[in-house]
This record gives structure tokens, sequence and C-alpha cells, in this order.
């Protein structure tokens, strides 16, 4: 299903590529991002939602050094986020917190509370702890994974333990499992790998090459949802690793994120370079304990497209579900424009 847009719009004064939900806000859907300009000062916008749930509000305006290229939020702590950001060739990773009467100042300065900085190689994300209040959270570079322990009162951020993934895997990203906090998915040039964190070890992989961006099912275990560069969306159960249980088209151009609702079941966002977000109700085949039969063979591609969004004028590289109010997303294209859906519409109805 073709569809425009009837969401409502922001737009950030520089390019950009990251957005995240404010997963610590209780009391308002707001969401971070975060600019990627060359030759200007860079920005971390705080947006909300107004309480009429017709406009985006800038709640919050700050400076950021470099440009950033990964923002992740503080799952308990709504003042709290990091980045990812780069200067020249030269990349770094960090922990800040916004100012606590930002508000009420024009110009504030975010506080860099702990700095990342046990990378030699190019930095690609962070992760936090996927909820709850947690001291631990991940970074991973080109060839590295670091788990850190984060002190917020002391504000520093210590190495707990740390493993090569080797010189023959150039890690791009990862995603932490929701439903085993010692269970990490890594992506590479030419895998999927699952890690152990209590062994720093890999415990298994899935062999395929260009591997964009990959997220856990919140409802569902055992179920990974990978986005590739042109074989479109594959849904893994982990249990299982032979085949996908279930195949998506994809996009017209490169596949580069998937997000999984986390609230209802089965519900996937992906976004492209083909300018457009896909809403997905892809439900794989039911079974608790899947059988070698079942997995013989790939599913044959199938197309349970709700809406595609295709009001954008630039590659859409940043997604995210608010958890607050789980059918509404934020998209974020490459050119500074974020814009806020609400799923509703074409939600099935029960």
């Amino acid at each position: 299903m073709q569809g425009g847009s009837n969401g409502i719009g922001y737009g950030l004064k520089y390019q950009a590529r990251c957005i995240a939900d404010v997963k610590a806000d209780t009391d308002h859907t707001s969401f971070l991002t975060g600019t990627l300009s060359l030759k200007e000062e860079n920005e971390v916008h705080l947006i909300r939602i107004s309480s009429a749930g017709t406009e985006l509000l800038c709640e919050g305006l700050f400076s950021h050094p470099n440009e950033i290229w990964d923002l992740a939020s503080c799952p308990f702590d709504q003042r709290i986020f990091s980045t990812v950001f780069s200067s020249g060739e030269t990349y770094g990773a960090a922990i800040w917190q916004i100012p606590e009467l930002y508000g009420q100042s024009n110009s504030p300065q975010l506080e860099r509370i702990a700095s990342l900085d046990a990378h030699n190689s190019k930095i690609k994300c962070t992760l936090w702890w996927p909820t709850g209040r947690h001291d631990k959270l991940v970074s991973i570079d080109e060839q590295n994974l670091f788990l850190w322990s984060f002190d917020t009162s002391k504000k520093n951020a210590q190495v707990q333990s740390q493993e090569s993934a080797g010189v023959l895997h150039s890690l791009t990203g990862g995603a932490w499992d929701p439903h085993d906090y010692n269970a990490l998915a890594l992506t590479s040039e030419s895998s999927v790998q699952l890690w152990d964190l209590r062994t720093m070890k890999k415990t298994n992989s899935i062999d395929h090459p260009h591997v964009r961006n990959l997220d856990y099912n919140v409802k569902r275990e055992y179920t990974l949802v990978t986005a590739e560069d042109e074989s479109g969306i594959h849904i893994w159960d982990l249990r299982m690793l032979k085949f996908p249980v279930l195949d998506l088209p994809g996009h017209t151009h490169w596949t580069w994120t998937v997000k999984c609702n986390p609230e209802y079941e089965d519900l996937i966002l992906s976004a492209g370079t083909d300018s457009a977000v896909n809403l997905w109700l892809a439900s794989p085949p039911s079974s608790d304990k899947p059988t070698s039969e079942s997995f013989d063979s790939p599913n044959k591609p199938v197309d349970p497209l709700l809406n595609s969004y295709s009001d954008y004028e630039d590659s859409v590289y940043g997604l995210a579900w608010s958890c607050r109010e789980p059918w509404i997303f934020a998209s974020l294209s490459y050119d500074g424009r974020v814009v806020v859906e609400s799923t509703k519409p074409h939600l099935p109805r029960k």
C-alpha cells in the first residue's frame, strides 16, 4: 500500500542521520536527534510532541562539538544520552548530560560526564542496557566490543571487559537482546555475530553479507530482524539459523535500518536510500519449537506491507518508535527533516 504523509514535521539546520526515542521520559513523547555538519558547529535537538499532538516543539537545542554518527538515549535518565562522533579521521564516543535548567537558557551547554576513550579503531555505535536502571553499556568499533560500567554519581565510565572480533571481521553495529541481557547481535561486512557478554565470546553466526542493521523483536523471543543492502529484510529464529523464517522485499534501493515495535508484536518499520519508510506486519510461522522440516528451505517472499510513507526528498537513515505511545514513530532523512507519524490508521483491527 502506497501512502502519503499525514505526519508532523520538524526541520534541523544541517544534515543528520540519527534519532532516538527518549524512553525515560514518561510524561512526554520526545525524541533526541543530532546533526552531521562537516563545517559548522553541530547540534543536538530535544523535540517533543505538543499536548494536542499537532506539532513538534523544540524543548532544547544544544551545541555538540563534532559530527554525530550515532546517538542513544539512556533508558533510565531522560537527561543522559551517548553519541559517537568524528572530527576528520578521528572518532570518539561520550556520555552527555542535558543541563537541569535547559528550558530557561537560550544556549545551554551539554555536560560531558564520561568519555568512552578506550577505542583505537573507528567507533560505530553505543548500546545501553535494554531496560531499567543499570550501569552497563556497550560500545562497538570496527574490530572490538567493549563492555563498560557507568557510574552516574561519580560521572565516569570504566571498561569492564573487551574482546576483538578478529581482523577478518569489520564490525558495523549491533543490538542488545531484550530477552537475554547477556546476548548481543553484531553486524559485520560478512555476517551477523551472536555474542555472550559473560564470556565475551562469539556463540554463533549468520553468514549473510552486507547486513546494514538489525533489531530484536521485543515481544517475540528468539526473533531477530535484519536489513540488507539489496536482499531486503529477513526474520530469523535464533534457535535455527540455517534459513530465515520469513523474507520481506524491503526497499527499491538499499534497506538501511529496521526497528521492531516495543509493544505490538510483529510490527516492523524499515527505511532506506529510496527515500521511503515502510510499515510491515510480519508474522513468522507460529511454532514454539521449530523443526528441521520447517526450515529446510527459505520461505517464499511475502509482502505484508501495511503502508509506505514516501513523502521524503532524501535517504532515510533514522527511525525510532515511541515507547510511551507505541503507535507513533519518528523518522529522519539525511536533509535534516524529522517526521512523526501515527500508525493507527494502518493497524489491523482486532
